[in-house]
């Protein structure tokens, strides 16, 4: 129902749902900012690592470690301000301008009460990696960058939410010249603070960190300066009775949320435990998983657009109760997904030889480790198609509110099949790191082919 205070009614989301055309129109409108927003993050995170790496190969470690304690903690809270996006979609398919400011609100709370005990994690860093068996020396680097980084969670996830609630309207180009902005502001100002320039003072690891924080306030001051005064977004005043904790939905939002943040632990879980059968196998082994991940980051980012934008797209079609759209929304989605995916992995494994020299070099030194990721990129032509589709149904189904299968889901693919399947072939049939890859492949297809059942299920169901 229309909040009659309202001056400005939402719009229908999107064109009407006669032809599969319409549908592939919108939801790439949706999915290009989406993907070039991921992208972005993903850039500045590495402009981080690039303007550490001239301190040397000491902060460079300590850096990486800080992340790995940062991330685990920084992705339960991201799960929770994820699950904006659905409800938000789903009341902007309805009409429903109120539950689309309640969705806003409690995702905003979320954001600053579990960024509070988020932080604990990353400021006892040191502790934690210590206790990990990490060498001392390279556990006080990190925590010089954990002290400036962990002060930016509570922005950080309250641009998510925020990003949630103009995505669920349509407009996620506002999210993207946010970031696009915010890539030469966080190289300029991480440079300053590392170095210490114009009469500043030279903070080394912390002044990456507290840049990093900074350029995050940034962007969520951005954000909400947009939805609060710009069209089309302050017509329906957003921020109204922001001070308000709008329980019932809060426990919605966390029903939700929670099993999202779990799944994506589950996953990060995987990967990080791959890199310790690597470390088992050789130091080769090691560096080469990591550059072939590397290189599946940046392709996982297109999916992931295609995935946000699927969980949009059913959303409000859910709103709008058609049935119909609902299931026309996932399967063109997916076949967005498979066809973008499938191309990157084509010019992937065509430029596999050039990808491992660009990261390892031309030399004889290297040439067995070039070799290797080579392999490994080869072997995971599979892995970036099951990864892609398991993003894109997953946020299908997120457009559903059904996020607990989804876990379960995660837990047999990564952990009953990927990892056990890994471990054998790796080291049982000395398959090594290839073997590894492998296992990570199967047990994605697996998870991938679970959603996909899952979703003909439900949209099956709905539509009788």
């Amino acid at each position: 129902m229309l909040d009659t205070a309202q001056p400005h009614p939402p719009p229908q989301a999107g064109v009407p749902q006669n032809h599969l055309a319409d549908e592939f129109v919108e939801t790439l409108r949706l999915a290009v900012p989406m993907m070039l927003t991921q992208l972005g993050q993903m850039a500045m995170m590495t402009t981080d690592l690039a303007l550490i790496g001239r301190l040397g190969e000491d902060s460079v470690a300590a850096a990486a470690l800080a992340h790995t304690v940062y991330f685990v903690s920084f992705t339960f809270g991201l799960g929770l301000v994820v699950a904006v996006s659905p409800l938000a979609a789903q009341a902007f398919g309805a009409g429903d301008v109120r539950r689309m400011r309640r969705a806003l609100r409690v995702g905003l709370w979320v954001a600053l009460l579990i960024s509070l005990p988020m932080m604990a994690s990353p400021l006892y860093g040191e502790h934690i990696l210590l206790a990990l068996g990490q060498a001392p020396q390279s556990a006080a680097l990190a925590q010089h960058y954990l002290n400036g980084l962990a002060w930016g969670i509570a922005p950080a996830l309250g641009f998510v939410a925020l990003r949630g609630l103009m995505s669920a309207m349509n407009r996620p180009l506002s999210p993207l010249w946010i970031t696009l902005v915010a890539i030469p502001a966080n190289g300029a100002l991480v440079y300053v603070l590392l170095h210490g320039l114009f009469g500043l003072p030279e903070l080394g690891l912390l002044g990456a960190g507290l840049a990093t924080t900074l350029v995050n306030l940034g962007t969520f001051v951005a954000a909400l300066g947009i939805v609060a005064w710009r069209k089309p977004f302050a017509g329906y005043r957003p921020l109204a009775h922001l001070w308000r904790i709008d329980w019932p939905l809060l426990r919605e939002l966390i029903a939700l949320g929670a099993p999202i943040s779990f799944s994506m632990l589950m996953e990060y879980g995987l990967f990080s435990s791959a890199a310790l059968l690597m470390g088992l196998i050789s130091t080769t082994a090691l560096a080469a998983h990591q550059i072939a991940l590397q290189v599946t980051a940046v392709l996982f980012m297109v999916p992931l657009g295609i995935g946000m934008a699927a969980t949009v797209r059913v959303g409000h079609a859910v709103g709008r109760n058609e049935p119909a759209a609902v299931r026309r929304a996932g399967l063109v989605a997916a076949l967005l997904g498979i066809a973008f995916v499938s191309a990157l992995t084509v010019a992937i494994i065509l430029g596999r030889y050039e990808l491992g020299r660009l990261f390892f070099g031309s030399g004889e030194a290297s040439a067995a480790t070039v070799e290797l990721t080579a392999t490994l990129l080869l072997v995971g032509a599979t892995f970036f198609i099951a990864d892609g589709l398991q993003t894109i149904m997953g946020g299908a189904l997120r457009g559903l509110n059904d996020t607990r299968m989804t876990l379960v889901f995660a837990a047999i693919g990564y952990w009953c099949v990927a990892f056990p399947i890994a471990w054998v072939l790796a080291f049982h049939a000395h398959l090594g790191a290839v073997g590894v890859w492998i296992g990570l492949s199967i047990g994605s297809f697996v998870y991938a082919g679970l959603l996909i059942l899952r979703f003909g299920m439900l949209t099956r169901k709905i539509a009788e």
